[in-house]
């Protein structure tokens, strides 16, 4: 019987430094940092929005070299209060990442991302171009209406039809024409028994879809992890990212232009198509799209790791110290 392939990534590790920072809005954010803490400063930014960040993503960087920050966005993973969507949106967390830049004393740093975790790099980025030493982007998403079309009006389910009529079975037949507004009055009901339920079919409905070897096993998880990342999600896709006319990451790529870095991006990714990676890696000279043959959008999908931890190693060797 064949062995497994060895695992590209560093072995775990612990944080050297774990706390709780306050933020406006009455949130309390979950901040780490492990690794080598004189290092190059990179923030790991989680997807979602709502999924939380994980100890496996601490293990795609050298210790030796990196200054490995982490941290749960509003709402989820270990930050207070959890599900809550109240003083919740874009430009909060692009405010929480400041506030933790400024308390750890760092001057610029390097964005790694996936997902969701690409959005809110890049609108970091476009925001705050001065505090960004370079962009390791995985899965890119864009945040376009045509995206969430994709995603949750159909597109997807051409290829996964037994699963989306899943997903979509759960409403009535004259509110399935737009099932994030339907999924969102349920979301927020107040009834926690329904919030919890369809949570999970929303949590569900992508899960299945996130690696290119599933079996199409929903995989729900564990309810409260279900409810708070479906709630999060719908709340920022109900509003669009919060972002307002002339605020979308295509309109402002002039200003991370000079900004190098790298979109890892499956080929066969059903959640975040690659078009969106190719779209904005044709604005961003300076950019490196690699494309992952046989891949989806999973941080977790062998070609896509081994593309990342080879890009930080990389970087790590380019960056001046």
């Amino acid at each position: 019987m064949p062995h497994p392939a060895p695992s590209p990534l560093y072995p775990p590790l612990d944080p050297f430094d774990q706390r709780m920072l306050e933020v406006p809005g009455g949130h309390t954010i979950y901040v780490e940092q492990c690794g080598n803490p004189e290092g190059i400063p990179v923030v790991v930014l989680h997807g979602g929005p709502g999924g939380g960040c994980s100890p496996a993503m601490r293990r795609y960087f050298d210790p030796a070299v990196w200054r490995v920050i982490l941290f749960d966005q509003r709402g989820c993973g270990r930050s207070r209060p959890t599900a809550s969507v109240e003083n919740n949106t874009t430009w909060d967390l692009v405010s929480d990442m400041e506030a933790i830049r400024e308390v750890l004393g760092i001057e610029a740093w390097v964005l790694f991302g996936g997902s969701w975790g690409a959005t809110l790099a890049l609108i970091y980025a476009e925001e705050h171009p001065a505090r960004t030493r370079a962009m390791a982007l995985r899965g890119t998403f864009l945040m376009t209406a045509a995206e969430l079309d994709w995603f949750y009006r159909g597109g997807a389910g051409q290829f996964w039809p037994e699963l989306w009529d899943k997903f979509i079975g759960h409403l009535p037949e004259e509110e399935r024409a737009d099932p994030i507004a339907a999924y969102h009055r349920r979301l927020f009901s107040g009834d926690l028994a329904e919030e919890t339920r369809f949570a999970r079919a929303w949590a569900g409905w992508e899960n299945a879809l996130a690696s290119i070897d599933n079996d199409g096993a929903t995989g729900d998880g564990a309810s409260p992890t279900a409810r708070a990342f479906a709630r999060l999600e719908n709340h920022y896709f109900s509003n669009g990212g919060f972002l307002a006319e002339g605020q979308g990451i295509l309109d402002r790529l002039d200003r991370i232009r000079d900004i190098p870095g790298v979109i890892v991006q499956g080929r066969f990714d059903m959640i975040c198509p690659p078009s969106g990676a190719w779209k904005l890696s044709q604005g961003l000279p300076k950019v490196r799209l690699q494309m992952i043959p046989r891949a989806g959008h999973a941080l977790s999908e062998p070609g896509i790791t081994a593309a990342l931890v080879q890009a930080m190693q990389e970087m790590a060797e380019t960056l001046p110290r």
